[in-house]
């Protein structure tokens, strides 16, 4: 039994309100246990500027921050983000381009934004499932824009953590879970089960092909489940 409970193959309560927010036409406030994220996604009709002109397709991208009470003790509040937030938001970009066909897209940017209102383990996985919600949302607001109202988005994307904690693999890390884990790993997969990217690492431990092979299969139960989540909230 975990520190909360849950058995190793259980998922944190997951809770999930769209519309969470007025000015953006897809926003999410999601929540995994006693991490909370709003993620908020809306169009700006340009590409970057760093795209030639003569490219055609638009872009994804992500922002995201911890705000300073997301944390005990305070953390700093930042214009720019820190070594660890720019890698997890491109993370966030990475992820969810892999089911965009941003050729289809055309000259328009969209825009993740994931910012952590209370941080309790697995943010970056929390806010890549929730970032897909709050842009199939965005999408839906301009679906008359493409050919037949067809969206460009090829497969729903969800993120979870797992991890190997005093020797038992274990799914969706709570932070006191994270800190003692000896084996630390993210996955993010489509809701059709193939991988878009696997982060892992032993934390001064090593792990075996056994062990490798049960966090998977945990992890994609996990992903198996938010999936399900995903398709509920954006029905209802």
């Amino acid at each position: 039994m975990r520190i909360d409970g849950r058995k190793e193959n259980e998922l944190r309560e997951i809770k999930i309100k769209r519309h969470y927010t007025k000015q953006s036409p897809g926003s999410v406030l999601i929540a995994a246990g006693d991490t909370i994220v709003l993620c908020t996604a809306a169009f700006i009709e340009k590409k970057p500027n760093w795209m030639p002109p003569e490219d055609h397709r638009g872009w994804l991208t992500a922002e995201y921050r911890m705000l300073p009470g997301s944390t005990s003790p305070r953390s700093s509040r930042s214009d720019r983000p820190d070594g660890r937030a720019t890698e997890i938001q491109r993370l966030i970009g990475r992820s969810l381009r892999a089911v965009v066909d941003l050729e289809r897209l055309g000259p328009r940017t969209l825009y993740l934004d994931c910012d952590v209102l209370q941080a309790d383990g697995g943010t970056r996985t929390l806010s890549i499932t929730g970032s897909y919600i709050a842009m199939m949302d965005a999408f839906e607001s301009i679906r008359d824009h493409f050919p037949e109202g067809a969206i460009p988005v090829s497969d729903s994307v969800a993120a979870v953590s797992v991890g190997i904690v005093d020797g038992i693999p274990s799914l969706d890390l709570c932070y006191e879970e994270d800190f003692r884990a000896a084996v630390d790993m993210n996955l993010v997969m489509t809701g059709s089960g193939k991988f878009i990217e696997i982060q892992g690492t032993g934390e001064e431990a090593t792990f075996s092909r056994e062990e490798l092979a049960r966090l998977l299969e945990l992890g994609e139960q996990g992903i198996q489940t938010l999936t399900e989540l995903q398709k509920k909230a954006l029905t209802d």
